[in-house]
């Protein structure tokens, strides 16, 4: 019962969570989510979001450059799919590249994970384990128009 209310209210904090314009923001300041769970996050929340955002050949992301364990294997997991991701700012002329913000945070020991795009947000929770981490949550997805 307690993990059903948890995961209600997680999915309407984050169903909530909308920018006024365009632009997207990331965690100021993340939890530090280390090794095999920043890991298992990432890849799962990259193969989500590979789902939403179309051909990994014809897509190239943007994302801001951070030092964390969880950014750099996001940035892998993304390019484990196959994406172009440019993490240095520096975008060619003839590239359109989508935008992703993502943040990461905690609430009542489990960890809460985000990644958006202009278009879409997709939001989970997760549960740490010595091995890494598993869903605690079904995926939350807001399409934005």
């Amino acid at each position: 019962m307690n993990k059903t209310i948890a995961a209600i209210i997680i999915t309407a904090v984050l169903s909530g969570c909308q920018t006024a314009d365009e632009t997207l923001t990331t965690s100021s300041t993340p939890i530090s989510v280390t090794g095999s769970t920043a890991s298992a996050i990432a890849g799962d929340m990259a193969s989500r979001l590979a789902e939403q955002v179309g051909p990994a050949g014809a897509t190239t992301l943007k994302m801001d450059k951070d030092k964390s364990e969880y950014a750099a294997a996001l940035e892998a997991a993304l390019k484990g799919w196959g994406y172009t991701v440019i993490a240095d700012g520096k975008v060619g002329k003839d590239q359109k590249p989508v935008e992703i913000a993502w943040a990461i945070d905690s609430f009542e020991g489990q960890v809460l994970a985000r990644i958006s795009t202009p278009s879409i947000a997709l939001g989970r929770a997760y549960t740490a384990t010595s091995v890494g981490a598993t869903p605690a949550s079904p995926l939350s997805i807001m399409q934005r128009n």
